[in-house]
């Protein structure tokens, strides 16, 4: 099979390093990819919002599937394009990734299915918004609409925050037309914990779950990030919860996307509130979440290729996967200054040396290569360093000794990744 895999952060870094491992692979290409996925796929300087270029080279390849890592292409309509060109994607049309890409088309289509989420009402109009926090109070959450990878969330501890908030989405827009509406949403208090789910239209197959800490500092402290780290399993996401979400989250969910004529096929992230009185749904994502990702593709036994091509075809009946029962932890490695301004191009030593320690994996995110051909930091969020082993309290000690060889100054992390666990 000859796959072409779109993206070039730290989840397709660890999609690239499982999809190479699979028997039934004969070629595989990223685009644009990163140097730690050219040791797994040829890269191609092709971007990955670029949907008539993705088409264009998966049609002059014969490439048997497409595998879309990040949201942006698919709330595009890249999985549209490739299909219509006679190509398999894995990942939803653009009127599925919706789920992704409208908080409040998320939150219609969880009431319709009757599946337990927080209290909510939708604003275009930020007078209106403050009116409405105001007679709500604090703690509230507020959410621009549209996408603004995973930072247009503010868990407001008072009304003066939440205003401050609504200004910045809806009047000073810091991310832009995602912010032109927003969702208010009642503040869930409990766990979170992240649930991964394989659909093909019809029926879902369940993963794994990880937990993500969003926020840039130890403790939980600052603003919201992409995600600083993750671990999977969460000792809270039971085998029983796995259950009662299936049932009444995953599969009232895909049923009502059908009905609305949108039936959904790729994965399905399902952000959750694990409270008092049971799991309630955060958000959706439609793909797999960074760096969840990398957490859940250390524990994988087995190929996940078959899996992603039977997610594609609509057919998931007789697919299975299994799932180490040791846990895994991943540690971002971020530039100086993120989730703000960062200063790109500082050279990043002991990569060896971190791939190294027993049990560790270096996942590239927003990595390149220099004028000497070395590796330097490209983004906000530059490695992840993961490590698995048989309790979690060891794979974290692996994974810290593994960014402890690490030599770029520029560099930071979280030091307590897996705390509310441990």
């Amino acid at each position: 099979m000859k796959v072409l895999l779109v993206g070039g952060g730290g989840r397709e870094h660890a999609l690239a390093w499982r999809i190479a491992g699979s028997p039934a692979l004969t070629a595989l290409w990223c685009a644009p990819g990163n140097p730690g996925i050219a040791a797994h796929a040829e890269c191609v300087a092709i971007g990955a919002e670029d949907v008539p270029a993705l088409v264009a080279f998966a049609q002059e390849k014969a490439v048997d599937l497409v595998v879309v890592g990040p949201e942006a292409p698919l709330t595009l309509g890249l999985a549209d394009a490739l299909r219509a060109a006679g190509i398999a994607c894995f990942g939803p049309d653009a009127a599925a990734a919706r789920l992704e890409g409208s908080k409040a088309f998320t939150k219609e289509v969880l009431d319709a299915a009757g599946a337990p989420t927080a209290g909510w009402a939708r604003f275009d109009d930020p007078a209106a918004a403050r009116d409405y926090v105001r007679a709500q109070g604090a703690p509230i959450v507020v959410k621009a609409d549209g996408l603004a990878a995973g930072k247009g969330v503010v868990v407001a501890a008072t009304v003066a925050e939440a205003e401050a908030a609504i200004a910045d989405l809806m009047e000073s827009r810091v991310h832009g037309e995602a912010g032109a509406s927003v969702v208010i949403e009642e503040c869930l208090i409990g766990e979170e914990a992240s649930f991964f789910a394989l659909c093909d239209g019809v029926r879902a197959l369940p993963l794994a779950a990880a937990q993500d800490h969003k926020r840039v500092g130890d403790g939980d402290t600052g603003p919201n990030t992409g995600g600083m780290g993750a671990y999977s399993p969460p000792p809270a996401f039971t085998d029983a919860l796995r259950d009662e979400v299936m049932a009444r989250v995953v599969d009232p969910v895909l049923a009502e996307m059908a009905r609305r004529g949108a039936p959904f096929r790729g994965v399905l992230f399902v952000g959750l509130m694990l409270t008092a009185t049971g799991p309630r749904v955060i958000e959706f994502n439609v793909r797999f979440g960074d760096p969840e990702c990398q957490a859940l593709m250390m524990r994988l036994r087995g190929d996940l290729l078959p899996a992603l091509a039977a997610s594609a075809a609509g057919d998931l009946s007789g697919v299975s996967l299994e799932w180490s029962d040791e846990p895994s932890l991943v540690v971002v490695v971020a530039a100086r200054g993120y989730p703000g301004a960062v200063e790109k191009g500082g050279r990043i030593g002991g990569l060896e040396a971190a791939a190294a320690v027993p049990g560790a994996r270096v996942f590239h995110a927003g990595t390149a290569r220099g004028p000497d051909g070395s590796v330097v930091a490209a983004g906000g969020r530059v490695l992840g360093i993961g490590a698995a082993a048989p309790d979690l309290r060891a794979a974290r000690e692996a994974a810290y000794r593994a960014v402890d060889a690490l030599d770029w100054p520029g560099g930071f992390c979280r030091r307590d990744i897996a705390h509310r666990a441990l």
